[in-house]
C-alpha cells in the first residue's frame, strides 16, 4: 500500500509527524525533543555550510519557543551524507502537544557555497528572511507526555541551491526543500552499482537504440511508491519528483560504486540509477537503469538489487 512521504516545504502544508508511545497532553505535562540536520547528497557542490542560530518551536495553543543553537553555528550539509547527522538541539523539554510549525533561523553572512568545477571557489548564498522569520516548516508533530522524541530535519541540498540568474542578493539561493522525520519511523535503502558495467555499455551500439555515454558515475533516485516511471529532478515541477537523488561513491575494497539512501519512512519505493547530468532547475531528458521497488522498514536497512540487473 502507498504510504505517503510528510514533506515540509516553504510554499506548503504537509501531513503531521506524530511522536510515537508516551501518555497524554494534560495541562502542565511534558515531553523531551531533540531536532537534528542531515542532508540528501548533492553533486558538483563540494561545501555548502549554512549557519544556523536559533530553532523555534510553535505550540498549536501557546507562544513561540526559542532556542539557541550554541555550538554548532556553521554546518556543512554534505558532512551529512548516509545517514549522518549533527544536533540542533538535545534533550530539551518542551509542554507536551500538538506543534504547529518549526522555524530555522539562519546567519546569512556566515552561510556560503563552493563548487567542484570551479576548484572550491567560494559562492555567497542568499537565503530569503532566513534572518527574520527564518526558514519555515508548518505543519503538526506531536510532543508525547513523558517521552523523548527525536527528530531529524533532512536539508535536500540538491533541491534546495538555485541559481538565481542575475539576481543581485548572491552568487546562489536558498530554495529550501525540507522533510521532518521521527526517527524512530524511518529506514534506508543501500545498494550497490556497477558502473565500469554500465559504462562500458554505453556509446558503442551503432543504432537508434544506443545508450547515452556516462556523464559522471551516476546517482539512484528515490521515488514515493511502487512501479513509478522514473522522471528527472526539476524543482519547477510541483509533482513527479523524486524525493531524493543520491551519488553513487566508489568503494575502496571493490570494483563497485556505493549509495545509501536515508531517513526514509517507512512504506514502498520505486528507486532507478542514471549516469546523465542533471540540472535540477530544467527537464532532462536522462536514461535509467536499475528501475526496482524496495520496502522500507522502521530502523533497518534493505539492501537493494545490484545495478544493472542480473
Amino acid at each position: 500500500m502507498k504510504r505517503s512521504i510528510r514533506l515540509f516545504t516553504i510554499s506548503a502544508l504537509a501531513a503531521g509527524v506524530a511522536a510515537c508511545g508516551g501518555g497524554g497532553s494534560g495541562s502542565g505535562s511534558t515531553g523531551t525533543v531533540s531536532f537534528g540536520v542531515t542532508d540528501a547528497p548533492a553533486t558538483d557542490l563540494s561545501n555548502v555550510t549554512i549557519a544556523f542560530t536559533e530553532l523555534r518551536l510553535k505550540p498549536e495553543n501557546g507562544d513561540w519557543i526559542e532556542f539557541s543553537v550554541d555550538g554548532f553555528e556553521q554546518i556543512n550539509l554534505l558532512d551529512l551524507q548516509g545517514g549522518l547527522t549533527e544536533p540542533l538541539i538535545t534533550d530539551e523539554e518542551v509542554p507536551a502537544g500538538n506543534y504547529t510549525e518549526l522555524r530555522l533561523i539562519i546567519d546569512t553572512q556566515n552561510s556560503f557555497v563552493k563548487k567542484e568545477s570551479t576548484a572550491d571557489a567560494q559562492y555567497t548564498l542568499a537565503v530569503p528572511s532566513g534572518e527574520q522569520s527564518g526558514l519555515k516548516l508548518k505543519g503538526d508533530f506531536l510532543v508525547a507526555a513523558d517521552t523523548t522524541t527525536n527528530f531529524t530535519i533532512d536539508f535536500d541540498v540538491r533541491k534546495s541551491i538555485v541559481d538565481p540568474q542575475g539576481n543581485a542578493l548572491a552568487d546562489f539561493m536558498l530554495k529550501p526543500s525540507l522533510r521532518l522525520v521521527n526517527n524512530l519511523e524511518v529506514g534506508s535503502i543501500s545498494g550497490q552499482v556497477d558502473y565500469a558495467q554500465i559504462n562500458s555499455m554505453r556509446g558503442v551500439e551503432d543504432t537508434e537504440d544506443a545508450l547515452a555515454d556516462c556523464q559522471y558515475e551516476g546517482s539512484v533516485y528515490v521515488y514515493e511508491g511502487v512501479d513509478v516511471t522514473p522522471t528527472d529532478l526539476n524543482v519547477n515541477n510541483e509533482e513527479g519528483n523524486p524525493l531524493m537523488v543520491v551519488p553513487v561513491e566508489a568503494d575502496p575494497d571493490s570494483v563497485f560504486y556505493n549509495y545509501t539512501a536515508a531517513f526514509l519512512p517507512a512504506g514502498d519505493y520505486t528507486i532507478a540509477y542514471s549516469c546523465q547530468e542533471d540540472d535540477n532547475e530544467q527537464d532532462d531528458a536522462i536514461e535509467f537503469e536499475g528501475e526496482q521497488n524496495v520496502t522500507v522498514v522502521a530502523n533497518e536497512t534493505t539492501e537493494a538489487e545490484t545495478i544493472p540487473l542480473q
